[in-house]
């Protein structure tokens, strides 16, 4: 996977920022979902959400779920 370099998010910008990728999470997006759509890396995804007062899913068993 390539990295491209996006620009640092200060102020005002980062809580919009971070607002958006809450409301996307809330709204059924997986973390990795939001990095491959954000181009940011997995830590700062999560970083965002997490200073957006994101409550985030537990994490699941491959198997749960299954017959």
């Amino acid at each position: 996977m390539t990295r491209h370099y996006t620009p640092r998010l200060e102020g005002a910008e980062r809580e919009a920022h971070a607002a958006a990728l809450r409301k996307k999470y809330d709204a059924g997006a997986s973390i990795r979902d939001l990095v491959e759509e954000d181009g940011r890396a997995y830590g700062t995804v999560h970083q965002l959400l997490a200073e957006a007062g994101t409550v985030f899913r537990s994490k699941t068993s491959w198997h749960e779920g299954r017959s």
